[in-house]
């Protein structure tokens, strides 16, 4: 059996709060977790994003730095009640200890998967004997947490201090980040490329099969097959010449990772300078000035939005057949690749400028990108 719950293993990010400790309730603080279960025991991880102090000791150890620990024997898992948490797909975790955790992931299947593998963890421990030691006395997986907490704490540092880094086990192809949802220069990294695989697929499919297809990227593909194919993307080696994918799901699974990016396509830095560009009264003027603008983003973007647009252009050229003019594709992606940090009120404004944007670079491509 204990063979059985140490093959129980599962890592990743979720967010995370504590919101009782002892039965006393705690302050909220959500937060993003490296979550690592291994051996029964869940371990949420610091972001050192988040906490500037850990920054000096993440360079020292190149270490994941554990918050909480939780021994799942005798814990309780399910999906907490609406008044806990205005939050979708939300976990009430609650330890024999009397810890209370939320968890919590916007991807209704991967915050399933932590559910069922959780439960199934509690409920191989509750099948477990207790642990005997030498003197005969009984004790369960943590009663020594409660009898010594700081040589809990200092074993489980050594334990962790001689485990394989994140980013070294990343590196191995162990373990990935999602294609959905994460930053594009993230992802090129993980990937060793300047364009997304994920990216670059859709487009030769669509090119293969489908510029001539009626209000391509304009017209909705079935948003329930768009999610399927989104986990496929994200947990499997994705070929979208298998399950005859629909050209509308593709389009529209292509404009949803561009859209759910943590930054977009055109960063936030550059935002404002785009705009700028655009009113920029002299034609010529605001082409070199463009170019310049482009040619100054980092590579993984620069790279990305010179194959999106060389694509787009090839939609716009079989126009005649699809019925997608420059003035249609820079509507349907201008919104999705360019917009500032802040929403502000001047909301309409900076939809004029988006769609401006797009359309003059689709314009200017060749000059922009190979001049």
């Amino acid at each position: 059996m204990l063979h059985n719950v140490s093959n129980l293993e599962k890592a990743g990010i979720l967010n995370k709060t504590k919101i009782s400790e002892n039965g006393k309730k705690v302050r909220k603080n959500w937060g993003h977790s490296w979550t690592v279960l291994h051996g029964g025991i869940l371990t949420f991880h610091k972001d050192p994003k988040s906490t500037s102090d850990l920054l000096s000791q993440q360079s020292r150890t190149n270490q994941i730095v554990p918050e909480y620990t939780v021994d799942l024997r005798g814990a309780t898992i399910g999906w907490a009640a609406k008044e806990k948490s205005s939050k979708k797909n939300v976990l009430e975790l609650k330890s024999r200890a009397g810890a209370e955790f939320l968890i919590q992931y916007d991807t209704d299947t991967i915050i399933n998967d932590w559910h069922k593998v959780i439960i199934d963890t509690i409920r191989l421990l509750v099948s477990l004997p207790l642990l005997s030691d030498t003197s005969g006395r009984h004790f369960s997986s943590n009663s020594t947490t409660e009898a010594d907490p700081k040589k809990v704490r200092s074993k489980l540092r050594k334990f962790l201090l001689k485990r394989p880094t994140l980013q070294s086990v990343k590196d191995k192809g162990y373990i990935r980040e999602n294609v959905f949802g994460c930053h594009l220069q993230t992802l090129c990294a993980q990937e060793k490329r300047t364009v997304p695989t994920f990216v670059e697929k859709c487009i030769w499919t669509v090119e293969r099969r489908g510029l001539g297809v009626d209000g391509i990227y304009r017209v909705s593909g079935n948003l329930a097959i768009i999610q399927k194919l989104r986990f496929k993307a994200d947990h499997e080696d994705l070929n979208l010449e298998e399950g005859h994918w629909d050209i509308h799901v593709i389009t529209g699974a292509l404009k949803l990772f561009f859209r759910e990016l943590q930054e977009p396509l055109f960063p936030y830095s550059h935002f404002n300078s785009f705009v700028q560009g655009i009113k920029i009264p002299d034609y010529n003027s605001r082409v070199s000035y463009m170019s310049d603008l482009v040619k100054s983003l980092p590579v993984p973007n620069h790279d990305t939005m010179e194959a999106l647009f060389s694509h787009l252009r090839k939609v716009i050229e079989h126009g005649e057949e699809n019925r997608m003019t420059v003035q249609n594709v820079a509507i349907v992606f201008g919104p999705t690749l360019l917009k500032p940090e802040v929403e502000s009120a001047n909301l309409t404004m900076y939809m004029v400028f988006q769609n401006q944007i797009i359309e003059f670079i689709l314009n200017e491509f060749e000059t922009i990108f190979h001049m």
